[in-house]
């Protein structure tokens, strides 16, 4: 298990200021992400138009070494799976093996959901890459028996887990124990159930216990740290702060 760093979290910068911004903080592993709504990273048209081009910027990273991509295709029906197969693509050509896709938004019909990702995670196999579907409040993977159903359902799918949806909104933290054997990746920030992301040792996060249990299970892939920018917080303090956190537990 390692500590790693999104480059969304400084998702107002160029792709390579991003990764060397990380560098300069002493993170040794970089996500990246390929998002169309982030204009000045990676977006999946761009991936999709030149995967060569694509994969020289991704392998162009300061010495960081890059372990996962998470997704965000805008595009739909047979544009999303050309954009979505050269992303599988860049990811087995800068061996990646993880990229991190959002699960349909709550009410699409269950047996729809099951072909949709059973038809990315095969165009992702063939690739050799895992497909990991984002724990997220207002999505299926919002629910911890769905994630069930459908990583039993869909053979090869795993979950990006964000504890913090788990927390903010609920009246409690909710107990993430039954999926955690399905964790591919991790992504990380602090959280309270009034704030999806609070300064980092002021939420309800419990870091040390989530290791743990993801330890017992020999878990041995990334924490991804999703700190994003907040003008009224020091914002490489709080990156600090939490990668030194996340590597006392380790």
């Amino acid at each position: 298990m390692f500590v790693a760093a999104s480059t969304e979290c400084f998702g107002n910068l160029p792709l390579q200021e991003a990764i060397e911004k990380l560098g300069d903080l002493q993170y040794a592993n970089v996500e990246v992400a390929i998002c169309e709504d982030l204009d000045l990273q990676l977006k999946p048209s761009e991936v999709a138009e030149n995967v060569e081009k694509a994969a020289a910027l991704c392998c162009d990273t300061h010495r960081l070494n890059v372990v996962a991509y998470d997704l965000r295709i805008a595009a739909t029906g047979d544009e999303f799976l050309r954009q979505f197969t050269a992303c599988c693509e860049l990811a087995k050509a800068t061996k990646v093996y993880c990229l991190t896709v959002p699960s349909s938004e709550f009410g699409t019909p269950f047996n729809e959901e099951v072909e949709r990702l059973r038809e990315l995670v095969g165009i992702a196999t063939r690739e050799g890459v895992l497909v990991a579907m984002k724990t997220e409040s207002g999505r299926l993977s919002q629910d911890l028996g769905t994630i069930e159903v459908l990583c039993d359902n869909v053979k090869g799918l795993g979950i990006t887990l964000d504890p913090s949806h788990f927390i903010y909104g609920q009246d409690s933290p909710v107990e993430v124990e039954s999926v955690l054997k399905y964790v591919y990746n991790v992504n990380l920030r602090d959280t309270t159930k009034d704030a999806l992301q609070v300064r980092v040792g002021q939420g309800e996060v419990d870091y040390g216990r989530l290791i743990m249990q993801l330890q017992k299970l020999k878990y041995g892939r990334a924490l991804s740290v999703h700190v994003t920018e907040d003008p009224d917080i020091d914002h490489d303090v709080e990156m600090r702060k939490i990668r030194m956190l996340l590597d006392s537990h380790l």
